[in-house]
């Protein structure tokens, strides 16, 4: 048959329609926007399917907030998220929703000692939820196995705090449990096209040495982490380690990690009393 009777188009093909597509000002496919400006330049338009992301930081940081954020920032621009948790349950995820949504604090939802403005932010941002609120459900107790069995089908984003909540259902050492796991969900990217944000801990970091900003080497894991992976974000805060004025918020947010692009990092601002971050350039 000749070469112009073949009616499938080759990947390569493929490849090349979507990249005169993207030239022309059309929305790559597979890119999902994370929300934060700085952070999606650096990745080329965000997430992408097929991707296992994982965030990182300290005790304390911010990993499930910001986690949270990205969560609700890429269900707002219209992709499918789902965020799945082991370390809170749904009405705690909520007060977490509201509180950056509505800029109030979770003691305050909590107490429900608000003032009027603060109420009617909370309205506000109720309503806008009805429409774009992620799914959120708990971890499966069985961890990842079960997690990976569940499909997701409808699923493009599938937030996954945390990788230490996968574990403690084997026999074997916690670095190997951590270890599967990590394969496990990058398995599960590739095969169901999606992309699998996932926060982390960090059980090797050494808090002798005098920066204690994340390392790959801090992830633990067997190496999974630094090897599997298709980006690696770092969270770190100052303050944390030296509170003093001018230190507040400031947060710096470092690709350590990026198989298709550059490593570098990004400027965030933390609200502590909302649990909120912002990208600076907004």
């Amino acid at each position: 048959m000749p070469p112009s009777a073949h009616t499938d188009i080759s990947p390569l093909s493929q490849l090349m329609m979507h990249v005169d597509a993207v030239a022309d000002g059309t929305a790559s496919a597979d890119s999902i926007p994370t929300g934060f400006p700085s952070l999606d330049k650096l990745l080329g338009g965000g997430l992408r399917r097929g991707d296992l992301v994982v965030l990182g930081g300290d005790v304390g940081v911010g990993k499930s907030a910001l986690a949270l954020a990205i969560a609700l920032r890429a269900r707002s621009a219209g992709t499918a998220v789902e965020f799945m948790s082991g370390e809170m349950d749904l009405t705690r995820v909520l007060e977490r929703v509201l509180a950056i949504e509505g800029k109030a604090s979770v003691d305050q939802i909590r107490q429900c000692s608000l003032d009027e403005a603060t109420r009617a932010a909370l309205g506000a941002a109720a309503f806008r939820l009805r429409e774009t609120m992620p799914g959120i459900t708990r971890l499966p107790a069985r961890g990842a196995a079960e997690l990976v069995a569940g499909g997701h089908e409808s699923t493009t984003l599938l937030v996954v705090d945390s990788l230490q909540a996968l574990a403690g259902t084997a026999t074997g050492a916690l670095d190997d449990e951590l270890a599967l796991a990590v394969r496990a969900l990058k398995s599960h990217a590739l095969d169901a096209q999606i992309a699998v944000l996932l926060t982390a801990h960090l059980p090797a970091l050494d808090r002798a040495r005098p920066d204690l900003r994340p390392a790959l080497d801090d992830f633990g894991a067997r190496g999974a982490v630094k090897q599997l992976s298709d980006i690696v974000l770092g969270l770190f805060r100052e303050e944390l380690y030296a509170p003093s004025p001018g230190h507040e918020g400031a947060t710096e947010l470092s690709i350590l990690k990026n198989r298709s692009g550059p490593t570098s990092y990004v400027d965030l601002f933390f609200y502590k009393q909302w649990l909120r971050f912002e990208d600076m350039v907004e």
